[in-house]
């Protein structure tokens, strides 16, 4: 056991208890697989890092630090939250990154590059590899989330890393209305994330009679909200049921969407709302095809670890 400075924050959030939170293990050397993974699952928390210095390699390509991500169950070579978060936590543990306003992370993937955009960090989405998914293949992916496929705009394999399967439906009432079979969508192995585009509420009627309760409070309380894109993201076969904020599945998100022309270059997104959180993810892209991914992180916890 050693003792390890340790810090809990909240991703994608101006206020502490409305984002994702992450616990940051500041000092990982030493640890094994084992005991890393052990700890992530007795935090309960979507992810926990580990940072450690760069490799030979990672340090020749600007590497300013190493870290591994772990959900409760599994390792993830890259994520949108737990790099923003590590980032902030880093820098307020007094480190200084080799160039102002630039941070360089190693991780699963590789580099991963974060510069200031205004006043908060924002990550550059790793690349993307998509694809098409067949009808066969979708079916079960639907009936898992109760949907009909005439609700579904369009349907993307979406791996940044993180191997996403990216929905896009027709309304915002539908993703927050959503209860899947989780137990269904563990065995099929798929991650999903599903996602709709604002649009002003019609005389507060939803589609579909049998989701009106919670999808009529949410799209309510949201009416003068100016986000463009609503987001859910489900996850059990890395052991989290729903994640209240990924960056991962925001950035493969955003490239696909931005690149068949279903949003626009600069847009903001929410996720979280059913869980009673608040997250929000703004997404630009630069001049030279770039997608950033940007979000605010607050402190929650700092302290030791004995570990």
């Amino acid at each position: 056991m050693k003792t390890r400075a340790y810090q809990q924050v909240d991703v994608f959030t101006d206020t502490a208890f409305l984002g994702n939170p992450l616990a940051v293990v500041l000092d990982g050397t030493g640890l094994n697989d084992a005991q890393m993974q052990t700890f992530a699952a007795w935090t309960q928390l979507s992810e926990t890092t580990f940072v450690l210095p760069p490799t030979t390699e990672g340090a020749a390509g600007g590497a300013d630090y190493r870290v591994r991500i772990f959900t409760p169950g599994a390792e993830l070579p890259f994520a949108g939250h737990p790099t923003l978060g590590t980032a902030h936590a880093w820098l307020n543990a007094g480190n200084t990154p080799r160039q102002e306003g630039v941070l360089v992370q190693e991780c699963g993937v590789g580099l991963v590059n974060l510069k200031q955009l205004d006043e908060r960090w924002a990550f550059a989405a790793p690349p993307l590899n998509r694809s098409d998914i067949s009808t066969e293949d979708l079916a079960p992916v639907l009936a898992a989330l109760g949907l009909d496929a005439s609700e579904v705009i369009a349907a993307q394999h979406l791996n940044n890393g993180p191997h996403w399967l990216g929905l896009l439906v027709h309304d915002v009432e539908t993703v927050l209305a959503l209860t899947p079979d989780h137990t269904v969508l563990k065995k099929l192995g798929t991650k999903v994330g599903v996602a709709a585009k604002r649009q002003a509420p019609e005389g507060g009627l939803i589609r579909r009679a049998n989701r009106e309760a919670r999808a009529f409070a949410a799209s309510s309380r949201m009416a003068n909200d100016p986000t463009d894109l609503e987001v859910r993201a489900f996850a059990a076969p890395v052991g989290v049921t729903e994640d209240p904020v990924t960056g991962s599945l925001n950035a493969s998100l955003a490239q696909w969407l931005m690149a068949d022309g279903h949003m626009p270059d600069h847009y903001s997104a929410r996720q979280g709302t059913v869980l009673g959180r608040a997250g929000q993810v703004f997404l630009t892209k630069d001049a030279q095809g770039q997608v950033w991914v940007g979000g605010d992180v607050v402190g929650c916890i700092q302290g030791v670890v004995d570990l």
